[in-house]
């Protein structure tokens, strides 16, 4: 899996790992925070998600042009300075006012075009240390390494974000409850029925620092604070992104000859890559334009964890669990079972009696600390909505090797499907994910009954987790490989350019989050999931019916 990979992939992964781990810390929260505290409607608060989600993935389109002219590595830096004045904007406490409104959308705006100038670039360059003829059979596992050492960050990121948030929250006596903003809101409104207003009285009582505040007060009291909390969650990327910035120069040696576009490497004589002939460079963009109408529908599906999905588990999933549930709301005993997976790989793998015997031994103690702290934990573990977004990267991390394990006995039996074929399964795969959380909401009140309270009937967190599992096969199938897809087909001189397009189609899907968000309260929550799952099934027979057209480009 490690074995014969170029030293620039784990130095350009870990750099990537540093600035991920701070923008989903920041995505972990960003929903919560803009509601809490600007009072924003589901509808308008994932109308901004989405808009945000689709600059910070459609800028990189501009950010290839500009690095096929200007160079990748140039580029690179230049994303992260942005990037981090982006983050330190949103770390700066404001008021709810239309100044705080104005940095909020400027930090914002920052954060995407530093992301358009570090995100896809980085990955050409990942891209480029397998045009070399000695690693270009390695190109596809490379990638999904990769993209496991991205989520590493994602993994832990929700964690953070709760530490931090609940960690200032207590400074002031108070503590996390869903229920809250959205009574808080409706009481400095003077909409409160007197019911909601009886329901946030009674959470007010629970907390040392509310006492002696009226309601309006206490609401006032709450949100500000809670705001202010979330501002140092947000402080967490800046962090991050200096770490991220040490390893990308200390390493620089192992990738700088990767850092170089078509124009340089012409200049310079070191292209590896034969020229195409107009027919061969049409075909190959034509390949690659069908691939980005399809993703569109994948990330429009998928990034709804960030959106209804982060609903659902705010408004209908039970916030507290116990048995062995509880395990998976421990990120440590998360990475420990993570770990133990390539552990475990390890003893099959060895090609010596001691390095099997190690690996054993290794498995079976990090087996022994994720039980310890599993018997360790209380009986009752509370949940909060972030918690669920530590999901999809575990399993991202988890199940990494398992797909390069399957893939690579189906590539010795000359079995193993395309990247296209790969990417047509995972949109069915997709579509299978929602289905489960259809079932789940059955019988459940719809959001327009709910009027922005918490559901009555919570349901167990399996369902989403079931989800976000099938969901993590869905993208180990669409992702890596897509990316994998794009640094090989396309052609050389617009390799920049069309990098860029992968993450501009990403764009396009995550801005089209936003509808389920709007049909939030106007569909019952089956009719919701059922949207998402026509679409993606769609877009899987699309696939398949140019599966043709798309396996001659790669040829």
């Amino acid at each position: 899996m490690f074995k014969g990979q170029p030293k620039g992939l784990f130095a350009l992964a870990l750099a990537n790992t540093g600035e991920r781990f701070g923008y989903y810390t920041m995505l972990a929260i960003f929903l919560l925070f803009i509601q809490a505290k600007f009072g924003f409607s589901a509808a308008t608060a994932t109308q901004i998600y989405s808009i945000f989600l689709a600059g910070v993935y459609f800028m990189p389109f501009f950010g290839g042009i500009l690095a096929d002219k200007f160079g990748y590595g140039k580029c690179v830096t230049l994303g992260i300075g942005v990037m981090f004045l982006g983050y330190l904007c949103l770390a700066i406490p404001t008021g709810a006012d239309l100044t705080g409104k104005i940095m909020m959308f400027g930090a914002l705006a920052l954060i995407a075009i530093g992301t358009g100038l570090f995100k896809g670039n980085l990955q050409v360059m990942v891209g480029n240390l397998y045009d070399d003829p000695k690693y270009s059979a390695k190109r596809d596992s490379a990638f999904s390494l990769f993209y496991m050492a991205i989520n590493i960050g994602a993994m832990f990121a929700p964690s953070m974000a709760k530490y931090v948030t609940n960690f200032f929250l207590s400074k002031s006596e108070l503590f996390y409850d869903a229920n809250i903003p959205a009574l808080a809101h409706q009481c400095m409104d003077g909409t409160i029925t007197a019911d909601n207003l009886s329901r946030l009285e009674g959470l007010a009582s629970q907390m040392t620092g509310a006492a002696g505040m009226d309601m309006v007060n206490f609401s006032n009291f709450y949100i500000e604070k809670l705001s202010t909390a979330y501002n140092y969650g947000f402080a967490v990327a800046c962090v991050s992104l200096v770490l991220s910035v040490i390893i990308y120069f200390s390493c620089r040696s192992w990738f700088k000859h990767a850092d170089v576009n078509a124009k340089q490497a012409k200049a310079a004589n070191v292209s590896n890559e034969p020229e195409l002939t107009p027919e061969q460079t049409k075909s190959r963009i034509t390949a690659l334009v069908l691939v980005f109408a399809v993703v569109i529908f994948f990330w429009m599906a998928f990034h709804q964890n960030g959106a209804t999905m982060t609903l659902f588990a705010r408004d209908y999933t039970a916030n507290a669990t116990e048995g062995i549930t509880r395990i998976g709301f421990n990120i440590w005993s998360l990475a420990l079972i993570a770990i133990s997976i390539y552990t475990l790989f390890s003893v099959f793998q060895s090609e010596t009696t001691k390095g099997k015997v190690t690996s054993g031994i290794a498995t079976l103690a990090l087996w022994g600390g994720a039980a310890a702290l599993y018997l360790g934990m209380p009986s009752v573990v509370n949940i909060q909505p972030s918690d669920f977004q530590q999901f999809n990267p575990f399993f991202v991390v988890a199940l990494t090797p398992v797909s390069l394990a399957i893939f690579s006995a189906l590539a010795k039996k000359d079995k193993e499907p395309s990247a296209p074929r790969k990417i047509g399964l995972g949109m069915f795969v997709a579509a299978a994910g929602f289905l489960i959380l259809t079932v789940g909401s059955m019988g459940l009140a719809s959001p327009k009954e709910l009027g922005g309270t918490v559901s009555p009937d919570l349901i167990s967190p399996t369902w989403l987790i079931s989800t976000y599992l099938v969901l993590t096969f869905a993208e180990l199938l669409l992702s890596p490989m897509g990316i994998s897809f794009v640094s090989k087909v396309a052609p050389p001189k617009y390799k920049g350019m069309m990098m860029g397009g992968w993450f501009a189609a990403t764009a396009i899907g995550n801005y089209l989050v936003s509808i389920p968000g709007l049909l939030w309260d106007k569909l019952p929550l089956w009719g919701v999931w059922t949207v998402l799952i026509a679409l993606c099934l769609i877009s899987g027979l699309f696939m398949f019916a140019m599966m043709k057209k798309l396996e001659a480009a790669t040829k």
